[in-house]
């Protein structure tokens, strides 16, 4: 077990992006499915800022830049709204707000759903830095959310393709945001050995 002592909080904002569920056709999976994860992977302090939106670009990056520009998250997850449909805006409204493309965890998402679903070659997630904040699009699949984040392991439980978020505490630290540390039974965080 890592001693997490005196650091920082980390501010994560959680966004469901979903018609449906906004509207209370059906109970939203997206944010406890996200918020039951980051529970049991990062050891270290946080606290959520929680959003359930519709499929709206406008409301979107309302919503994105709220929570970068005013409540200071430093890691927001989005869930939903990924696909090719044309209610399926996440990542337009992502890259509209955004500063910089991380193109590496769309990719690594697409790599990992390739494992159980043929259809990941639809899904058009995008990760971005907007000022100190790390901005990920994520699948809208509560599963499919955990493979991402978790990664692929094989039938003894060990690791054969990273998750994403194996990348987000080093990514958080080079954009200017807090030490985050995890449960690495859960989510293995790398840093470069000379960090």
């Amino acid at each position: 077990m890592v001693k997490v002592g005196n650091l920082s909080e980390l501010n994560v904002g959680l966004v469901s992006i979903s018609d449906r569920a906004s509207s209370n056709v059906y109970e939203d999976l997206g944010i406890p499915c996200l918020k039951s994860w980051l529970e049991r992977a990062v050891i270290s302090p946080f606290r959520t800022a929680e959003s359930l939106i519709p499929d709206d670009k406008s409301l979107i990056k309302d919503t994105l830049v709220r929570l970068v520009d005013e409540e200071k998250c430093d890691l927001v997850l989005t869930t939903g709204g990924t696909g090719p449909a044309p209610r399926d805006v996440t990542p337009d409204a992502t890259l509209e707000i955004g500063e910089k493309l991380l193109p590496g965890f769309g990719e690594q998402m697409r790599q990992i759903s390739l494992n159980f679903v043929p259809t990941a070659i639809l899904s058009r997630q995008v990760a971005v830095v907007r000022k100190s904040s790390l901005i990920i699009n994520l699948p809208g699949q509560p599963r499919a959310i955990q493979e991402t984040l978790e990664g692929v392991r094989d039938k003894a439980g060990e690791i054969k393709v990273p998750g994403i978020f194996a990348a987000v505490p080093y990514g958080i630290e080079l954009i200017g945001g807090p030490v985050i540390i995890t449960e690495e039974n859960v989510c293995k965080s790398f840093r470069p050995k000379n960090k």
